[in-house]
């Protein structure tokens, strides 16, 4: 099998599966609890907070365990504008975020909030420009992805943070779950950010939220003192703490594994490009690690089939909307048109994707383009 649908998930790191399957069956104390096993399962708890705060240059305090992106970025965007409602309601983010960054936003206008889509460009990003201009004296948050779960494209968040901070009463979060351990992350500029340990080599139903320390959060679930009260219910000890190595793991590979997909991408850009109705969707500054390609003789839906068929894992757009229309909303945010939306797939790689990978899967998609395209 051949598995380019990386930014969907990834597979497990032997070393992760590893602490976890001990963990698993030898903490079972709840963190909470005050016996001699539930303050041990506490203190390692604490211990791998710290390993990741320590690892990103932030403090213990700072980092809230989640099950992961979504989670961070509904308790971030939501959490945040619930809390603090009184300092504004105007939120801004754009017209491309993942799902739950989007219905975070649509719920808060049904709660009365003014939440303003910037449109991205033809790139897929937006400018800080277009964040000034949208800033008004009641903006409470701004939140932008990192690198967009599609293109690869890559918003500036350093410049956009700058803007953002020039107003006393907004702050900035970052969705990056498809750039952590991927691209270099702007931690001072940040206010909030979400990562996910799926996208890491992690476990599913793990991540975390970086928060400042002296922001203020409404929880969405409610329970008791856990997470500083802002995450109800009993931790997922095991998982959490095998986040630690999972970060680890990801920053100690981050500068090896982009050069290697660095290359792999431009190599396949070279040699799909050639391919007589291809067209290269990701910019040419995108992450590496994603590549968005449209083939103008055959839709996406009969591609991906013939591809899975072949032992070739791909998708179309983001997975949280796999199942809605076959049109890529992202793509039609950058100006594509429907011939390009409707035949565009996702090829996104990990450190494990390999050069001999990217040859099998041309060569396999120039043999399904003669057999199932249409004429050009």
């Amino acid at each position: 099998m051949i598995y380019f649908d990386n930014a969907s998930t990834t597979s497990v790191h032997p070393e992760v599966a590893r602490v976890y399957g001990h963990l698993v069956t030898d903490l079972y104390g709840n963190p909470d609890s005050l016996h001699a096993a539930g303050r041990r399962a506490g203190r390692l708890l604490e211990e791998s907070r710290g390993r990741i705060a320590a690892l990103i240059g932030a403090q213990p305090s700072e980092i809230l365990f989640t099950s992961g992106g979504s989670e961070s970025n509904s308790l971030a965007i939501a959490g945040y504008a619930l809390a603090n409602a009184r300092r504004g309601r105007h939120i801004i983010t754009t017209n491309v975020e993942h799902s739950s960054a989007a219905h975070a936003a649509d719920w808060l206008e049904t709660m009365g909030y003014d939440v303003q889509r910037l449109p991205v460009n033809e790139e897929g990003i937006v400018t800080a420009d277009q964040v000034r201009a949208a800033m008004r004296p009641d903006t409470l948050l701004v939140s932008v992805m990192h690198v967009n779960n599609e293109t690869g494209a890559v918003n500036p968040l350093r410049d956009i943070a700058a803007v953002v901070h020039e107003h006393p009463t907004a702050v900035f979060h970052a969705d990056l779950v498809q750039s952590f351990g991927k691209e270099d992350i702007p931690w001072s500029s940040l206010d909030m950010a979400s990562v996910s340990a799926h996208k890491l080599h992690g476990l599913k139903g793990s991540g975390f939220l970086f928060k400042r320390e002296k922001l203020k959060l409404q929880p969405l679930l409610f329970g008791g003192q856990q997470e500083q009260g802002v995450r109800g219910g009993t931790e997922n000890a095991p998982a959490d703490i095998a986040l630690a190595k999972t970060v680890r793991l990801a920053l100690e590979n981050q500068k090896a594994d982009r050069e290697r997909i660095r290359q792999l991408n431009t190599w396949l850009r070279q040699a799909l490009g050639a391919i007589p109705g291809a067209k290269i969707q990701s910019p040419a500054d995108a992450s590496p690690f994603i590549l968005n390609v449209s083939f103008a003789q055959i839709t996406s839906e009969v591609l991906m089939n013939a591809l899975d068929a072949r032992g070739i894992c791909v998708s179309a757009k983001s997975t949280c909307e796999s199942r809605s229309s076959s049109e890529s909303e992202v793509l039609k945010a950058m100006g594509r048109p429907k011939s390009e939306t409707t035949h565009a797939i996702r090829l996104s790689f990990s450190g494990n994707s390999t050069m001999e990978e990217g040859e099998t899967f041309v060569k396999e998609t120039k043999e399904i383009l003669n057999h199932y395209g249409l004429p050009l």
